[in-house]
C-alpha cells in the first residue's frame, strides 16, 4: 500500500511523464515551422495542427508544480528559488511562444509574421532544453546544504552531462513533434517529415546512449535503482527499434506511440532513479531531499488527495474530449485560423 507521500511523488512523476509526451511534439511542430516549413502557409498549417492543444497540454506543467508545492514544499523552494534564472528564461519563452501563435496573423506583414516565427522557434526550443537541463541537475547532484538551501555556481547547472541532456530531448521532441505532423497533415509536408524523422533516427541514437553512458558513470541512480532502469533501458530501445521500423512502413500512428513511449521512459527513468529523494545533495547525502523531510503534513496531503481523485476524472476526459472533436487532418485549402 503506498503511503501519501509515496502517491504524491508518483502522481507528480505522471505529471510531468504526460507533460513532456504531449508538449513535446508541441515543441516539436513549434521548431519545425522553421525546419520542415518551406513557405508561411506550411508555417500556418503546422501551427494549426497544435492550435487546439497546446495550451491544455502546458496544463500538465502548471499543474505538476503545483503539485510539488503543495505536497512538497520544501522541494518547490528549494528547486524553483535555485533555478530561478532557468525557470524565468523558460517561462517568458513559453509566454512569447503563445503570443506569436495568436499575433503571428493579425497583420500581412513579412517583417511582422517572421519576428512571431523567431518567437514560435526560440519558444519551442528553450523550454524542452532549459527543463531537461534542470531534470539532469537532479540526479546529477547539485549543492544543497542542511537547510534545505541550494547555491549552486553557473557550471554546477550547466554542464556537459546538462548539456548532452538538454540537446537530447530537444531533438526527441522534434522527431516526436515531426511523427504528430505526419498524423496531422497530408500530401507533401507529411512526407517530408516523416522522412526528416527517419533521417534523425541516427543522431538521436547516438545522443541517447552517450547521456545513458554519463548517467551510469557520472549519477548514483544505477547504484540505488539499477534492475529497474534496465529493464527501463530495454524498453526504451525496443520502443526505439519500433519507431523506426513503424516509420518506413508509414504506420505513423504506431511511431508516434513509439517515440511517445521512449519520452515518457526517459522522463520516468528520472524520478526512478531519484526515489525515495527528491533532490540529490553533492554537499552530503545527509542533505539530500526525501519524500519524507520535503513533504508537507499528512492532513494536507489527504485532502489534497480527496480532491484530485474527484477533479482528475473531469479534467482527463476534457482533453480527451477535445483530441477526438479536433482529430481531423489540417490541409492547405480549408480556412487556417492562426
Amino acid at each position: 500500500m503506498l503511503s501519501l507521500n509515496e502517491l504524491w511523488f508518483l502522481l507528480i512523476a505522471v505529471l510531468f511523464v504526460g507533460f513532456f509526451f504531449l508538449e513535446g511534439f508541441d515543441f516539436g511542430v513549434g521548431m519545425e515551422t522553421q525546419i520542415l516549413a518551406k513557405n508561411d502557409t506550411e508555417r500556418r498549417v503546422l501551427i494549426n495542427s497544435i492550435g487546439p492543444f497546446w495550451d491544455a497540454n502546458e496544463v500538465w506543467l502548471i499543474t505538476g508544480a503545483g503539485a510539488m508545492f503543495a505536497a512538497f514544499p520544501h522541494w518547490y523552494a528549494t528547486l524553483f528559488s535555485g533555478f530561478y534564472i532557468p525557470f524565468v528564461f523558460a517561462l517568458l519563452a513559453l509566454i512569447a511562444r503563445g503570443v506569436a501563435f495568436e499575433f503571428r496573423g493579425k497583420r500581412d506583414s513579412k517583417v511582422w509574421q517572421k519576428t512571431w516565427d523567431v518567437c514560435i522557434f526560440f519558444g519551442s526550443f528553450l523550454p524542452p532544453f532549459l527543463l531537461a537541463v534542470v531534470f539532469a541537475s537532479f540526479i546529477k547532484g547539485l549543492p544543497i546544504d542542511g537547510d534545505m538551501q541550494m547555491y549552486a555556481g553557473f557550471f554546477d547547472i550547466v554542464n556537459a552531462y546538462t548539456v548532452v541532456a538538454g540537446i537530447t530531448v530537444v531533438l526527441l521532441c522534434l522527431v516526436h513533434g515531426l511523427m504528430f505532423t505526419t498524423l496531422r497533415t497530408l500530401g507533401d509536408l507529411q512526407e517530408r517529415a516523416r522522412k526528416l524523422a527517419q533521417k534523425l533516427l541516427i543522431p538521436l541514437a547516438a545522443l541517447l546512449v552517450a547521456f545513458v553512458i554519463m548517467t551510469y558513470t557520472m549519477t548514483d541512480i544505477f547504484d540505488k535503482r539499477g534492475t529497474l532502469l534496465w529493464i527501463v533501458v530495454v524498453l526504451g530501445v525496443v520502443a526505439y527499434l519500433l519507431a523506426g521500423y513503424f516509420m518506413t512502413k508509414k504506420k505513423d500512428g504506431y511511431a508516434f506511440g513509439m517515440t511517445g513511449a521512449v519520452m515518457a521512459l526517459s522522463v520516468a527513468s528520472i524520478f526512478i532513479g531519484l526515489f525515495p529523494r527528491v533532490m540529490i545533495s553533492s554537499l552530503d547525502q545527509a542533505f539530500n531531499l526525501t519524500i519524507t523531510n520535503a513533504a508537507s503534513g499528512h492532513y494536507s496531503l489527504k485532502v489534497m488527495t480527496i480532491v484530485a481523485l474527484t477533479l482528475l476524472p473531469f479534467v482527463l476526459g476534457y482533453q480527451i474530449w477535445s483530441y477526438f472533436i479536433f482529430h481531423k487532418r489540417v490541409h492547405e485549402k480549408e480556412h487556417l485560423e492562426y
